[in-house]
């Protein structure tokens, strides 16, 4: 039996994942079919695959039509790698592979899965799906709210108590999500920890807490650097010879730092770390948004430190 498990030829899949079907590649037996995104057709491919030593399978990210397979392939004891779209069409540019159907795309991943090899993904559980899911669907409520809250100001009559009514409907919207989300971290036995931790700063309150414990679990073991560039707040360099570039910050967990954006906006006011920086650098005669993204960087590598030494805020 063992030798027979050893005999199975390594491969890396490459999965083009869509609404109704999944196009399937094995790159090193150049193998490309197609199976209904069902049930029954994920099964059959991990039949399939089962015939092999699968060294990583991977998909793009593409909302939720990859969550099936993705359980299905962590159930099996398969190396999942969910790449992000952008890389994978920026390795396609780089092999100038620029026809697109879905079975190119499917050699194309299968080939990025064989050279690049990706990282592979943790296993999330549903608990921590779910807290995803409440903190986006709080996002999208918060953005409908505001676009009524902009529109309210400049309507009449009527339309304006049709704004305030949908208004105080995303208002209780809102609340039952807060509260469904409040239930589901408490679940997380493990977070409570850090969430005592980040709580304790000032300017972060229960939705940078939940962002940072749901989108970014490697917070606390990171470097000041690495958890800035994770964010998406550290100006990378654009040089070349004797030319330097204006540095722009760019990349990063977007969820993470709109978020980490609005508590900063609280922080230049509550807490007296981040206030007084935001006031010496404007002092200094930085643009305002310079100032607060610099505030951003500075408050997520303090979390970070906090998180990483087991310590709460102190006001000295």
């Amino acid at each position: 039996m063992t030798n027979q498990k050893l005999t199975k030829s390594r491969v890396n899949v490459g999965v083009d994942v869509g609404k109704w079907n999944l196009d399937i590649c094995i790159h090193e037996k150049e193998l490309v079919w197609q199976v209904d995104n069902t049930p029954e057709g994920i099964r059959s491919l991990m039949n399939r695959l089962s015939r092999y030593h699968v060294e990583r399978i991977v998909m793009e990210a593409t909302g939720r039509y990859e969550f099936a397979l993705a359980e299905a392939a962590y159930d099996k004891g398969l190396p999942v790698c969910v790449a992000k779209p952008a890389s994978v069409r920026k390795y396609a540019g780089a092999i100038e592979q620029l026809a697109k159907t879905d079975r190119i795309d499917a050699q194309v991943i299968a080939e990025y899965a064989a050279v690049i090899k990706p990282r592979v993904t943790p296993e999330k559980s549903k608990n921590l799906i779910a807290i995803k899911d409440l903190l986006a669907r709080r996002r999208q409520i918060l953005s409908l709210r505001t676009q009524e809250i902009n529109r309210r100001h400049i309507m009449d009559g009527g339309i304006k108590r049709s704004c305030r009514r949908l208004i105080k409907y995303f208002d209780t919207e809102i609340a039952w999500v807060e509260k469904r989300l409040e239930k589901l971290v408490d679940a997380e036995s493990e977070w409570s920890e850090k969430r005592e931790i980040l709580e304790s700063a000032p300017g972060v309150g229960k939705t940078l807490a939940f962002t940072l414990l749901a989108d970014m679990p490697e917070l606390g073991s990171l470097t000041n650097k690495q958890a800035s560039a994770l964010v998406g707040v550290a100006p990378m360099n654009r040089d070349s010879g004797k030319m330097r570039g204006k540095r722009r910050i760019q990349g990063g967990r977007a969820s993470v730092r709109t978020t980490l954006y609005m508590a900063t906006l609280s922080a230049t006011q509550c807490n007296p770390a981040i206030k007084a920086f935001y006031k010496n650098l404007v002092a200094q005669g930085k643009h305002k948004k310079v100032a607060l993204t610099a505030c951003m960087r500075k408050f997520i590598t303090i979390l970070n430190a906090m998180i990483r030494e087991k310590q709460a805020w102190c006001a000295t």
